[in-house]
């Protein structure tokens, strides 16, 4: 993917304005970078077919689709093999109120990240996992306040 090639100032523009709306028009992509249209369409397509940007999506307003509460689960389970991970990868990959899966270091084998209406429909998922897969200890922390939450990666990392 991104050690194929060296992405420099301009890639580095182009994908600071297409993490802020990707549905920016070309023209004004160009204008920002300093390219004229022709050449940013080429880096942009370059980027896209490298794997860089994976996506372009609309980001919904959770609560306006019902879906407004975060809920973080962490799992422990005393499976390791990697028969039960694929198990449990696919029963994961089936839940759509799943935003994140994570397989951790330290002592939670597993974080979730959930997005639902209520504690209502957490525990019908929590009901559903359970019947699809077998875990040892399942701890669930739900979201007060959201101080922070965004899709923008952090571009200084950059080579």
């Amino acid at each position: 993917m991104a050690g194929k090639f060296v992405l420099d100032s301009f890639d580095k523009k182009i994908l600071d304005c297409l993490q802020d709306n990707s549905d920016i028009p070309l023209a004004e992509v160009a204008k920002r970078v300093g390219l004229s249209t022709t050449p940013c369409w080429r880096r942009i397509n370059r980027l896209q077919e490298e794997g860089i940007v994976r996506s372009r999506v609309a980001l919904l307003n959770r609560k306006a689709v019902n879906a407004g509460v975060t809920v973080f689960v962490a799992v422990r389970t005393a499976q390791h093999s990697a028969q039960w991970l694929t198990r449990f990868a696919k029963a994961i990959a089936s839940f759509p109120e799943v935003m994140d899966c994570y397989r951790m270091s330290g002592e939670i084998d597993y974080l979730i990240r959930l997005a639902l209406p209520d504690i209502e429909a957490y525990d019908a998922f929590y009901k559903r996992l359970i019947a699809k897969i077998e875990l040892s200890d399942v701890t669930s922390m739900f979201a007060m306040e959201e101080i922070k939450s965004t899709t923008r990666l952090p571009l200084n990392y950059l080579p």
